[in-house]
């Protein structure tokens, strides 16, 4: 193959490598809402607008403080042994926040849709 060939080819991989870490580096939109669950279950819907905290029971017997503050959500206290949940912090985009041995699940949405025709 010839020389240009290759600086061809190798310039069509550089740009769909940086395409690709743009989109992973740059954060996602915030979110305005968050689901918690517990044991599988939804437990409760939570405007992040809106600042609160509350305790989550879990069916071991454990349990955890969920704060929001500022837009963000996180776990301020939990009775797992590692406390990898509330290592994660405060967030408003990105993953979720998971506390196994409590069965907790926190996943960032949207504004909750409404159904129907709205006029």
């Amino acid at each position: 193959m010839k020389t240009k060939y290759w600086i061809i080819i190798l310039g069509a991989v550089l740009a769909v490598c940086l395409g690709l870490s743009a989109m992973l580096l740059v954060p996602g939109e915030q979110s305005s809402h968050a689901e918690i669950t517990s044991g599988g279950k939804l437990i409760r819907t939570v405007d992040l607008r809106i600042d609160q905290s509350f305790t989550v029971e879990a069916e071991n017997g454990g349990h955890n403080l969920v704060v929001v503050k500022d837009g963000k959500i996180g776990v301020a206290e939990a009775t797992c042994p590692d406390h990898y949940c509330m290592q994660r912090g405060m967030i408003n985009s990105g993953t979720q926040i998971v506390c196994l041995p409590n069965r907790l699940v926190i996943t960032l949405t949207g504004a909750p849709e409404i159904d129907g025709v709205v006029g």
